[in-house]
């Protein structure tokens, strides 16, 4: 069974629509994502740094190794390594062009150059960078890297205040549910206790009728 499957099929026409901009998907992502984060086992810190990391090395040219890095970078920072797994999806097939033209022409800029190569339109891959090291690979390295502290940095500050309104929420629902089932419990417990006095009651007539 496929989660969080619509109860009603969406049309045709907006099946397609989604494919090419996912807008309906990119919200309920978020919720996933959400939900999904708030389940793992961890404080605030750990969960956001772990996030932060995956989103972090998705802004790196390193393809084919974002999950292993992601890793090893909220190992690094005490995060949750599954939750860096999880920040990976920041860099999916929507938002990567975008990432690779920003870090390439900001490390184009940095290294006082001009942006001269052509990022090929199927896709980078390490053999695409390897062999255009030097026109590609180390000005995407120079962008990527800068580029990756500060979607760290920011991140984990969003992160870190979602997570905490997250668990807050969680508790206080917690709360409310084990109050209520108390109260319950107490009404239940009043309840027996007044049909015991009407039993205790009723006995007392007939003993005294007889």
């Amino acid at each position: 069974m496929t989660l969080f499957r619509r109860r009603k099929p969406r049309p045709i026409h907006r099946r397609i629509i989604n494919v090419i901009w996912p807008l309906m998907g990119i919200k309920r992502t978020g919720h996933y994502v959400m939900h999904r984060l708030g389940r793992l086992r961890g404080g605030p810190y750990a969960i956001a740094a772990g996030f932060a990391s995956g989103a972090a090395i998705s802004f790196t040219p390193f393809m084919g190794f974002h999950l292993l890095l992601s890793a090893a970078l909220a190992w690094a920072t005490r995060g949750s390594i599954v939750a860096s797994l999880i920040g990976t999806l920041i860099g999916n097939p929507w938002t990567f062009p975008f990432i690779w033209l920003w870090i390439y022409h900001l490390g184009v800029w940095m290294m006082g150059g001009e942006a001269t190569a052509v990022l090929p339109e199927e896709g980078l891959s390490i053999s695409i960078l390897m062999d255009q090291f030097r026109g590609i690979f180390i000005p995407m390295i120079m962008g990527g890297l800068p580029t990756a502290i500060v979607v760290w940095g920011i991140f984990y500050w969003l992160g870190r205040r979602l997570m905490e309104r997250y668990h807050l929420h969680r508790r206080n629902r917690s709360m409310s549910r084990q109050r209520k089932l108390a109260m319950r419990r107490a009404d239940e417990m009043l309840q027996q206790k007044r049909s015991n006095a009407e039993a205790r009651s009723v006995g007392s007539e007939v003993s005294e009728d007889r």
